[in-house]
């Protein structure tokens, strides 16, 4: 019976070994019959089995943590110079944008992952690519075999440290001290000696002197080494994932000249390989090869002499690099969006990059389950919602701000139909006090609201997503102000969602602005939502009925009501 730890040995020898000719790789890694068929049938189980579970993953959700401090990375350090708008960290928070992402990510690599957040958090000042990329998502969907083939590829790089490849290009690298030429001095001094040894034995006392003094620089190298103990080597292993994926002739037109890219980072291939040995030791005999390679290490000083020089060199190519980058981040984003299209009830919304007008037929937010849904048209005038708590304006304001961004960042809608302008997104739906900074909830709204003010003036035409415009202040003022800010911000070709209690706004906006309601079935005992957008405003007013139900003593009920009928008589 044959030794199962000595194949999974060779298992791992069969995997990386290029030879095609079987014969000669028994030979070679001097496999017997019997464990080379064992060998052969586990590898062909293994991407039997992987195989299976990818086709049977697309379409669904991922099942795994996010750590978006990581995520975040090449977003937060890219210059965004070519876009209509970065979407603020107020708006994400208001659209529950980590909540959105963790639905719509689909992507089998960390710099897929890391792609995809950024291209949702920059919308794009005009189309790019659009025909390719629906080309290639519709060939992820059709050809289970080509996407298995390029979804194993990208699977290369789902561990943690391919987050890290994104700072090789993006942030500054390690600079070498003005003593460096000591460590240069001290490993030739090393190699004189070792030359010199056979024919002077007190060559010796040099040889261990300088190894005494290489320690203390090896040392000190070592939280250099760190810092890129996992980049390097995942670049390695991006570098060879875009290879593999150029070889396919629809994929190389996302790039065609990226093979130029590769064979410049090949030049530094060879000084990058030390990183990879440092990244795979582990296990007994590995321990004993590591003791031995840290020894030639010191004796020579050879860390930070090839750090240095690895860093050198990569600083010169950034740009190769995270051409690099896109090219395969791009690749898994549109696996990803084929993955979300198969999964869920999605449209290829209509860009209307002339004029503001917005109609979206069954649209729905996308992380509310079984959400009812809604049609909508917005022409030459904003939307004003009216309705009580829980009955779906402020739902269906996300809804109308996840739909403008996941179709002009992913071509992808949540709607039977849908035609979205090209538009910046603005929005004033969860504010609450800055007590670090002494604001108060009122205080932090009126900023909010004053920077979308200025955003209505700078000629690109925006999207504005408010919820109960001023609730943190007195009813005559805030039905005054809320009017005068409505009105600013639906000029200049603007488009303006707003949901209010106040029933005093919409007479007073109904020249500028679409009347729309949501309303409630209140029962004995009971209060009912549909959930259906309806035209014109609020009639009916049940906040009243709904504490009678809820047993609200008599005696307030009856002042309450008694209230409400006296002030309807002095507005009139």
């Amino acid at each position: 019976m044959p030794n199962h730890f000595h194949i999974l040995i060779k298992l791992k020898e069969v995997i990386v070994y290029k030879h095609s000719n079987a014969d000669r790789f028994k030979d070679t890694v001097g496999f017997e019959t019997e464990e080379y068929n064992i060998a052969h049938n586990m590898i062909f189980n293994f991407k039997k089995k992987q195989a299976e579970q990818l086709k049977a993953s697309f379409g669904k959700l991922k099942d795994e943590s996010y750590n978006f401090e990581l995520i975040e990375k090449y977003f937060r350090n890219k210059e965004h110079t070519e876009t209509l708008q970065v979407l603020s960290d107020k708006t994400c928070k208001d659209l529950d944008f980590e909540e959105l992402f963790m639905f719509l990510d689909r992507t089998h690599s960390k710099p897929g992952q890391q792609y995809l957040y950024n291209k949702l958090r920059a919308i794009p000042n005009k189309p790019t690519n659009v025909d390719l990329d629906e080309k290639l998502i519709h060939l992820f969907t059709d050809d289970s075999d080509f996407r298995v083939e390029v979804q194993t590829q990208l699977e290369k790089l789902k561990g943690r440290e391919a987050y890290f490849v994104s700072s090789l290009f993006q942030e500054a690298h390690l600079e070498q001290p003005k003593w460096f030429f000591i460590l240069r001095l001290l490993s030739f001094t090393s190699v004189l000696s070792l030359v010199l040894l056979p024919f002077n034995a007190q060559m010796f006392f040099v040889l261990i002197g300088v190894f005494i003094v290489n320690i203390c620089f090896h040392l000190w190298n070592k939280k250099n080494l760190s810092s890129y103990s996992d980049s390097i080597p995942q670049l390695m292993v991006l570098k060879r994932v875009a290879n593999n994926l150029l070889h396919n002739e629809e994929i190389k037109k996302i790039n065609p000249l990226l093979s130029e890219s590769i064979k410049i980072l090949d030049q530094v291939r060879n000084r990058m390989f030390f990183f990879k040995l440092e990244s795979k030791i582990e296990g007994d005999f590995q321990v004993i090869f590591w003791s031995f390679l840290e020894l030639f290490k010191i004796l020579f000083i050879l860390e930070p002499l090839l750090l240095f020089g690895v860093l050198k060199r990569l600083d010169c190519r950034r740009k190769e690099i995270e051409k690099v980058f896109i090219f395969v981040g791009r690749i898994d984003v549109l696996l990803s969006i084929a993955s979300l299209r198969k999964g869920g009830d999605c449209c290829i919304p209509k860009i209307d990059e002339e004029n503001s007008r917005m109609k979206a037929c069954e649209i729905y937010h996308p992380l509310i389950v079984n959400c009812v849904r809604n049609d909508i048209e917005v022409n030459d005038k904003s939307i004003l919602l009216t309705g009580s708590n829980m009955s779906g304006k402020t739902s269906l304001i996300r809804a109308i701000g996840i739909n403008v961004l996941t179709g002009l960042t992913m071509n992808t809608c949540f709607a039977k139909s849908m035609m979205i302008p090209r538009i910046c997104i603005y929005s004033a739906i969860r504010i609450s006090d800055d007590l670090m900074n002494d604001r108060s909830y009122y205080f932090e709204e009126v900023l909010t609201i004053k920077n979308m003010i200025d955003k209505s003036c700078n000629g690109k035409a925006s999207l504005f997503l408010l919820d109960e415009i001023f609730k943190g202040t007195n009813t005559v003022e805030r039905i005054s102000a809320g009017k005068a800010v409505l009105s600013a911000l639906a000029k200049n070709n603007n488009r303006v969602f707003v949901s209010t209690h106040d029933i005093e706004l919409t007479d007073l906006l109904e020249k500028e602005y679409e009347l729309y309601h949501f309303s409630e079935l209140v029962s004995d005992k009971s209060v009912d939502f549909d959930y259906k957008l309806k035209e014109g405003k609020l009639k009916n007013r049940n906040a009243i009925r709904i504490l009678e139900i809820n047993d609200f003593p008599e005696l307030v009920i009856k002042e309450a009501m008694a209230l409400a009928e006296e002030l309807d008589r002095t507005r009139l």
